[in-house]
Formats: structure tokens, sequence, C-alpha cells
């Protein structure tokens, strides 16, 4: 078969919609300009090379770890140049000493930092983290519907987990979601380029959102005891590794006390089958009721008042943990002003498609909805609404820690605007902010974590006989809580790479990524996808000009100068390393889009060639 007919098949074939482009039907003549577009390319398009990807299974080899600085998170002492001996996903030594096995599997260490695999111990992987995934709140589905945001989380939780373990996070625990997650946390599980997946199903819940009232739901309204009891016992033949309670009073309840039945129910149900229990409240009296009748594990903080002694010396007496989740009420609010772009670090690691949405309200055909969101979210009344909240969930942080309670670092990543992976800075950040020293964030993300639901024997510290769930740290987080972030190697359950392998940028990644950048005008982030010889090209062989540096004044100047630039993808055809994008580009409010296709040729990992045509 010749490229020609390759490429003709494949744009009847490959041609696609990517999820955040449901606002646009496919007609047929459509169709038929792209294909033309793509076989008069085709003698430029090269045989597209596969992205590298990991083993999915443990080598046989022993690997030896040299010569790190060993933090004891515990402690917060370091153990210096100490050898890490693993063997069948298990530290077996620990010491100065140890001889290398013949055949091991080196990793040189020296004057890096080692550090327990990262736990987040609140995410939702039934959500992606963009526009279109709580309808309950924004609700978009007349352009993207409910299903296909489903679809696509499906499709892509493999990509999700890697950029968790690509942030060094080797355990999740997922607080909520669809009972058909269950098999998917068992094929992961199974995975060592996933994190550890820690898992309940849906939510028992004293409210159910009509936009989940949905086959399978995330979120199902328990009315009487022996429903909740029901719900609980649904859960058990996939074998869940605990049960979560959604309990809402505010708007429900003036009082909460038709409600404390069903969250007894729930609670006693779930003890009598030998879990623990999560419970999801953001209110002082539900938290202080849930504590009291026994859940295990408080996922909010409190946001409409200060926890009291009683709460305190309630969670004491019942050894609660208690995860802040300090920075998700505002994720949603990036959607609907640009208060906070993309960092360099979510450009590069979030999900793009995901981070992609952050635009996509500025296409949505109904200019009054930013305006009503932006409006709202960008209020004096609200901005102080939500620092309010802020400085309530600091005070409760630091009166818990100081309390001796367990302290865990979760996200709620999947929620609007909090990505997966990529927030677990944000998050530790923020509960630096509270008073938490070094040693006291590097312990609530790991060791604490595991202590939850009782794993400590297993993870959350670099021990003898524990798994071999370990960072290699370019500095010591001791000092800057930064480093974190900068890693060198990931070794999970004995599985060595490294954040890069685990991420490889296909084609299509760099497209998007290029595309994300352009839509919030950051230069840099833009850049980052191409070659510093890179060609530009008027289609089909017209070179405008070469070299990143030329590109740079070329878009810099436009960047500065053009605050409404706007970028919306239409549709988008890959076919090896040639990604033809079909896009419509608005440079102003009052001026109409501009209709362009713009053909990216990718070699070595980055883009080499650009076509444009109008």
């Amino acid at each position: 078969m010749s490229i020609t007919e390759r490429a003709a098949i494949s744009g009847q074939v490959v041609f696609s919609k990517l999820r955040r482009n449901a606002l646009v039907p496919v007609f047929e003549n459509r169709m038929k300009h792209y294909l033309g577009i793509l076989l008069l390319f085709c003698s430029l398009i090269v045989q597209g090379q596969s992205a590298p990807t990991d083993s999915i299974t443990l080598p046989k080899q022993p690997v030896m770890i040299i010569g790190g600085n060993l933090i004891d998170v515990e402690t917060g002492k370091v153990r210096e140049n100490v050898n890490v001996l693993i063997e069948n996903e298990t530290i077996r030594k620990i010491g100065r000493n140890l001889n290398v096995p013949p055949g091991a599997t080196v990793v040189d260490a020296k004057g890096k930092w080692l550090l327990p695999g990262l736990i987040d111990s609140h995410i939702h992987l039934f959500q992606s983290g963009g526009l279109y995934t709580r309808p309950d709140g924004v609700n978009l589905t007349k352009y993207h519907p409910y299903e296909t945001e489903r679809q696509w989380l499906r499709d892509n939780m493999g990509d999700l987990l890697r950029r968790y373990l690509a942030s060094g996070i080797t355990t999740v625990i997922d607080i909520g979601g669809p009972l058909y997650q269950f098999p998917y946390r068992d094929r992961f599980n199974q995975l060592y380029t996933s994190p550890s997946i820690l898992m309940t199903g849906p939510l028992v819940s004293t409210y159910q959102p009509p936009a989940f009232n949905v086959e399978d739901s995330p979120i199902i309204k328990a009315s009487t005891p022996e429903e909740a009891r029901e719900l609980v016992r649904k859960q058990l033949p996939a074998k869940p590794d605990f049960i979560k309670i959604w309990f809402l009073i505010r708007g429900v309840s003036k009082s909460g006390e038709e409600l404390i039945p069903v969250v007894q129910a729930a609670i006693d149900e779930t003890h009598k089958n030998g879990l623990k229990l999560a419970i999801h409240t953001q209110e002082l009296l539900a938290a202080k009721l849930g504590v009291k009748y026994g859940a295990d594990y408080l996922v909010h903080s409190p946001e409409d008042g200060v926890m009291d002694e009683e709460l305190i010396g309630l969670m004491q007496k019942n050894k609660v943990s208690f995860c802040p989740t300090m920075i998700v009420n505002r994720g949603i609010s990036r959607f609907f002003s640009d208060n906070r772009k993309p960092t360099a670090y979510e450009f590069a690691q979030a999900n793009p498609y995901v981070l992609g949405t952050l635009n996509d309200i500025k296409h949505i055909p109904e200019p009054d909805l930013r305006k009503r969101y932006e409006g709202l979210l960008t209020s004096p009344a609200y901005q102080a609404r939500l620092a309010k909240i802020d400085s309530i969930k600091r005070v409760n942080l630091k009166k818990v820690l100081d309390a001796g309670l367990n302290v865990v670092v979760g996200t709620d990543a999947g929620n609007p605007g909090t990505f997966h992976g990529t927030s677990y800075i944000d998050e530790v950040k923020a509960m630096q902010a509270a008073g938490l020293s070094n040693v006291d964030l590097l312990k609530a993300a790991t060791i604490n974590g595991a202590r939850i639901f009782g794993k400590e024997d297993r993870i959350g510290s670099v021990a003898e006989g524990k798994l071999a769930n370990l960072l290699v740290l370019n500095e010591n987080p001791m000092t800057n809580i930064n480093a974190i972030m900068r890693i060198e190697t990931v070794v999970n359950r004995g599985y060595v790479t490294t954040p890069s392998r685990l991420l490889p940028n296909s084609p299509i990644d760099l497209a998007q990524q290029q595309l994300n950048a352009y839509n919030t005008r950051d230069i840099d982030a833009f850049l980052a996808p191409y070659a510093d010889d890179v060609e530009i090209y008027d289609f089909p062989e017209k070179l405008r000009y070469r070299g990143k540096e030329t590109m740079r004044k070329q878009y810099g100047s436009m960047f500065d100068q053009t605050k409404n630039l706007h970028c919306e993808l239409v549709n988008r055809i890959v076919l090896g390393n040639t990604v033809i994008d079909h896009e419509r580009v608005t440079y102003g409010p009052d001026r109409k889009p501009v209709q362009a296709v713009a053909i990216y040729k990718i070699e070595n990992g980055k883009i080499r060639k650009v076509y444009f045509t109008r």
C-alpha cells in the first residue's frame, strides 16, 4: 500500500474530534476539505514512530541505589551516604557498605536525597479536572455530554495515573466514584507504571445532585437507614478499600437530626464488614456528628467555623485522620478568569487536553455565560468569602496538627481546575502557609497517608521489609519543599523509571501543549515543544523563517499586544508524526474568527516544521 493510500485511509479512519470539541459538528464537506489537504501533503509525511513506553513487568534482577541521603520522614533525621538493596518489589537491606549483587540495576544517588513515594490521600478518577467534569456545578452538557466525559476518563485513566507517578506519587486514595472503576483499580494495581490505588465506590449521600442521576452514579442518596446499609453492601463484592459518606446538612436539613440515623447506619454497616469510613463534609456540625458516630477519616476541613475543643477531642478519642484539602475551592475560577495561569510544571506534566479546557469557555456560543461566572467569581463578595474560608482552613489545620492528630496531604484532584498529579505541590504549599514545617509536610505526604487505613507496615517510609516505593531527588526537600518536583528517579514497587520515561510527549501532545500556551499567551511554554531550528512555512513550501529565537520575536510581540487572542481547535487529524489542526483564531472581541490549518511535523520529540494555510 502506498503512502498516499495509507493517508487516504487515515483521513477517513484516524480523523477524530477531541473531547473538548463537542461544540462543532463534523460535516462531510469539512471532512473532504481536510482529506484534500492531507493528500496534498502526503509527500511530506514520514512514517510515525511509536512513543517509548516502559515495560509493565518487574525486572528479575535486583536494584541497588548507591550513596543517597535517606530522609526518615517520621523523625526528620537524615542517614547520609547509604545504599538501598531492592529485590522482588521489597526493600531488603539499607546500609553503608552493601555489596552490589551480580547483574543488579544500579542507581547512582550520590549527593541526592531519598524520600518515600508520596501519597495523595484524596483524589477522584471519575473526574478529569477539566471544565466539563462537574455538571452539578457548571452544566455544559448540551455542548459536551456527560457520558462523553465519562468515556474519556475510562479511556485515559492510565494516562492520569502515569502523571501521578511522574509527580512522585506512588499511592493514590480514590475517595469515591462509580462502581465501574473497581475493575480498573484491579488492573492498574498490577502495572508498575501506575501508582497503587486504594478505592471506594459510590458515595453514600444525604443529597442527590440531579446531574448525577445517571446509570452507575458516583453519588447515591440514601433516604433511610436500610437504604444506607444496602448501598454499603452493594460495594462489598468489589472489595472496596473503605466506604465514604457524603454528609451535607446545609440545604438538606435544618438541624441534621433526621439525617443522623442514615449516617449511623452507613458507619455501622461499614465497620461491621471490617472497613473504615471516610466522611465528606465541609460543615462544622456535620463533621462533629460524623466523627461522634464513628467516622475514621475526615476528608475536608470545615469551612463555616473553627474546629472547637469538642470536635478535636472526638477526633483524638476516635483516632481520626484529617485531610484539609486546601486548594480545591479556588479551582473552578481558573476557567472564568485569568487570575491564575498554568505554571511551567502544569504545562509540562498535566494532561494537555484537560489543561486545554481552561480556555474552552471563550468559544462557548453563550457570551453571557462567561461574563456571568466571571462576574460572580471575581466579585469582591466572593473573593472575601474565599479568603475567609482559606483563613478558617489554615487555623483548623494548625489546630489539628498541634493536637497530635494524623494529618495527610490530599488534593481532591479531578475537580475542575485541580489537575491530577500536578496539583499536589500546590496543596503542599498551601499547607505550608498554615504553619507546617517541611518535616511536618513530608510526614503528611508519606507515612501519615499510609496510616489512614493501616498500611504503614507496607508503605509510607523507606525501611527494610517495606514495598520499594521511593524517590531520588536532586535537592533536599527538608530545606526547600519545591524539591519534591525535582525528581531524578522514581522507584515504584521496585520498578525503576523517570518522569520523562513515564510521560513521553507524543506528536498530538506536543501540538496540544503549544496550543494551550498560545491561548494563555505564555511565550516560554509555547516555544517549549518546538525544536531550536524549527522551520515555519506557508503551505506548501514557502519558508517564512527558521529558528526558535526568531519565532520568539514573532509570537512574543503578538502575545504582548493581543490580549484577546484565542485559538479554537475545530478538528484534528493525526498520522504518525504529523498533526493537522483546523483552527478558528480570534484576535479580538470585535473581529470575526479566521479559519486556518496548521500542519505540525514532529522529529526527535520536538515540532520541527510547521506549515500554515488559510
